[in-house]
């Protein structure tokens, strides 16, 4: 069965928007999902689940949330292949030496290609930023508030929800989803 990353965005932020990890591996569980394991507080999973369009899984994870927990929380679910492909790809291996300071915007849809082209998030910080699939590459050697909202300016611009991850955790994403043994995770 294949592997999904889950990004649960807005989550464990200050006071609102509050879920346990035992609870969202619970949420994931009683889902069908087997082989449920968090990453951190901030809303990070990957599970293993029956072979489905990551829209229609991260829609149904959010509907669950909605009613078990009462607040709605933005999901984007990526295959483990997504994710592995989204490693791989780093454009700034050069000088991005902070994990903490290399950031992944991470679009819920692939966005349209005349909306990219009238508002390229690029243009915004050009040196530092890199376009891939679905996501935005983002390297902040002054950390992320100094920089420019990549992140932001393309959920606005280009009208697609947006969650952004830190490099450590999309590497240890990409860690946990790979099987025991090999380099890469799964097709």
């Amino acid at each position: 069965m294949p592997r999904y990353a889950v990004l649960l965005r807005g989550i464990n932020v200050g006071k609102a928007k509050r879920i346990a990890m035992a609870d969202l591996r619970e949420l994931l569980t009683d889902l069908g999902y087997t082989a449920v394991r968090t990453h951190l507080n901030s809303g990070n999973a990957v599970v293993t689940g029956p072979e489905a369009d990551p829209a229609e899984q991260a829609a149904r994870i959010e509907a669950a949330i909605e009613a078990k927990a009462g607040f709605s929380s933005r999901t984007v679910v990526l295959t483990a292949e997504h994710v592995g492909e989204i490693v791989a790809a780093h454009p700034f291996t050069e000088v991005a030496d902070n994990g903490s300071r290399m950031m992944v915007h991470v679009l819920a849809a692939p966005p349209d290609p005349a909306l990219v082209a009238e508002h390229d998030p690029v243009a915004l910080d050009p040196e530092w930023t890199r376009r891939g699939d679905r996501v935005f590459y983002q390297w902040c050697p002054d950390g992320l508030l100094e920089a420019p909202p990549v992140g932001g300016y393309a959920e606005k611009h280009l009208g697609v929800a947006v969650t952004t991850r830190n490099w450590n955790t999309m590497s240890k994403l990409a860690e946990l989803l790979t099987p025991a043994g090999t380099t890469t995770p799964p097709a």
